[in-house]
């Protein structure tokens, strides 16, 4: 089973670029709190989330066409990689998410981009962030706009959840880590 630590040494030659690590963070600690809300295992969870977007910084055009190959010589078990792969359905790829594993990684890549923009925009961060302010912000389509809002909630759909309790638990799972996420704040630092 695919380690967090394994996933950060497998990125390590990949992912240089501080704000596609930052994302990847930021989805790892998403992805932990829906394997603890499904009753999953974190840690592997959190493993898959860092290494959702192992081969976009080199191959943005091509992104996941670049991904199962390289990490299956690494010894990534296969339904790793298809959970990695399920991200992309619609977009770069025809994996269907199936699992929770893959429909929380089709929800969570996008959504986290919306929480840490109302994140960046408070004084205390995500520390504060309660998912009313989320909501607010998710319905206004120029805010974070590069955000894929419909595929959100075609993964909200997936998972049979309402955006609302994704988000809720997403934010909860990014508060746990708003230092390592640099979300913290201005009014905590």
């Amino acid at each position: 089973m695919l380690t967090l630590q394994k996933a950060i040494e497998l990125n390590a030659g990949m992912v240089e670029e501080p704000s596609l690590l930052l994302h990847e963070k930021n989805v790892c600690y998403a992805m932990g709190a829906m394997a603890k809300h499904f009753g999953e295992d974190v840690e592997h969870w959190q493993a898959i989330g860092m290494l959702h977007d192992y081969d976009y910084e080199k191959y943005p055009q091509e992104h996941l066409q670049h991904t199962a190959e390289p990490l299956r010589e690494q010894g990534v078990a296969e339904e790793d990689i298809r959970a990695i792969l399920s991200h992309g359905y619609g977009i770069c790829t025809d994996v269907r998410p199936e699992t929770n594993l893959e429909k929380s990684l089709f929800t969570v890549d996008e959504l986290t981009g919306i929480i840490q923009a109302c994140a960046r925009m408070r004084p205390h961060g995500i520390t504060d962030l309660e998912v009313k302010s989320f909501m607010k912000k998710f319905k206004d389509k120029r805010f974070a706009a590069k955000c894929d809002r419909a595929l959100i909630l075609q993964g909200c759909e997936m998972l049979g959840m309402e955006l609302h309790d994704v988000a809720a638990i997403c934010i909860a799972g990014m508060k746990e880590h708003a230092e390592a996420l640099g979300l913290q704040g201005t009014e905590n630092e």
